[in-house]
């Protein structure tokens, strides 16, 4: 019988660098797949359904919701829901791979009391708010007021850091690099 797999979380405010470790965490040799969320957000760039999301609409993701078919969904703005699929997380686990999450902070903290010690959360946090503004403003993909509304979430979402198994300031990219494989590696091989 295959072993089920585990589930290593990531959160952290837009522009921490969330993606950029996970993406890090993909290419090295672990037996890891990633947890395609769904959301209500129009695709950004090249983005493509059901590979760096579901897109469904605001209706699809609400009968979604009522049927009971999230693991843990938010709101995050008005008529903007992100969320992560109770099927996709079993059919990964049922299949013997450690799932990795990329979800806001509400949904780890949820995502981590449902699985309780079968998770690992992690919050990547930016070394400080200049530094994630800077980021968000170097990153070009977003209007001046969007960005003012991004870092202003990014610092509610800050408190919630110590909600989550293990802090990764990230900095340096390549030192956050080493400890994020090295959290996760630990985690796996429990």
């Amino acid at each position: 019988m295959t072993q089920r797999g585990k589930l290593i979380i990531f959160s952290a405010p837009s522009g921490s660098g969330k993606s950029t470790l996970i993406n890090y965490l993909m290419q090295q040799d672990l037996p890891l797949s990633f947890s395609v969320s769904a959301t209500s957000r129009s695709p950004r760039g090249s983005e493509q359904h059901g590979k760096e999301y579901y897109f469904l609409t605001v209706d699809e993701f609400r009968t979604r919701i009522a049927n009971g078919e999230f693991l843990e969904y938010e709101e995050v703005y008005p008529g903007k829901f992100y969320g992560t699929l109770k099927s996709e997380v079993e059919r990964l686990r049922n299949a013997g791979r450690h799932v990795i999450f990329d979800v806001d902070v509400v949904g780890g903290v949820n995502i981590k009391q449902f699985y309780g010690d079968e998770a690992l959360s992690i919050f990547i946090q930016p070394p400080s708010i200049e530094a994630l503004r800077t980021r968000l403003i170097g990153r070009a993909t977003d209007a001046p007021e969007v960005i003012a509304t991004r870092v202003a979430k990014a610092e509610e979402e800050l408190t919630y850091a110590p909600q989550f198994d293990k802090i990764v300031i990230n900095d340096i990219l390549e030192e956050a690099q080493q400890e994020v494989l090295s959290l996760v590696g630990k985690f796996i091989a429990e």
